[in-house]
């Protein structure tokens, strides 16, 4: 096995733990209480409005949906960390057939580890300060380079299965 694959492989294995330890602690101690939030903060803004207090009932709307942005952002990234986490270690089985250097190969699976925990540490991030800037450049950034390591690979093992040359 190269250092790509360790890499990739070990890369993945702590990823889908990580992911598997965060959302065993949002069950525990953080789901809960936001579907109260959110089920509370809706059931407020019908009684609001069925009394026809229609500010209070669109803070009560406004509250569920910052309960419910918080809630979808804390499950994707339970849910990513683990899914990128198979994809890293199934990419960590596979690696040693794309057409490339193992200089080239050890910097792909270094930008598809860091993108895979980069993009959801940024969706994390934006359940501290939603529309954060910061935030929001890390998910992004982290999308970017799965995505591109991901093609290089796609076209490592496309150009490898046409020819036995390494690209360089």
């Amino acid at each position: 096995m190269n250092t790509a694959q360790k890499v990739l492989i070990f890369g993945g294995l702590t990823l889908a733990t990580l992911g598997m330890l965060y959302g065993l602690y949002y069950a525990l101690f953080v789901e809960h209480q936001t579907l109260d939030r959110m089920g509370g903060s809706l059931t407020a803004a019908f009684v609001y409005a069925a009394e026809g207090h229609l500010p209070d009932a669109d803070s009560s709307i406004e509250a569920y949906a910052s309960a419910k942005y918080d809630y979808v952002r804390q499950v994707d990234v339970h849910s990513h960390w683990i899914g990128l986490g198979m994809l890293l270690m199934l990419m960590g089985a596979i690696f040693d057939q794309a057409a490339f250097s193992v200089r080239m190969r050890f910097w792909i699976a270094v930008s598809l580890f860091s993108g895979a925990f980069v993009f959801p540490l940024g969706v994390l991030l934006q359940t501290l300060s939603h529309g954060a800037f910061v935030a929001s450049a890390l998910a992004i950034l982290g999308s970017v380079l799965v995505t591109i390591a991901l093609g290089a690979v796609a076209w490592g093992l496309a150009v490898k299965g046409g020819s036995p040359e390494t690209i360089q």
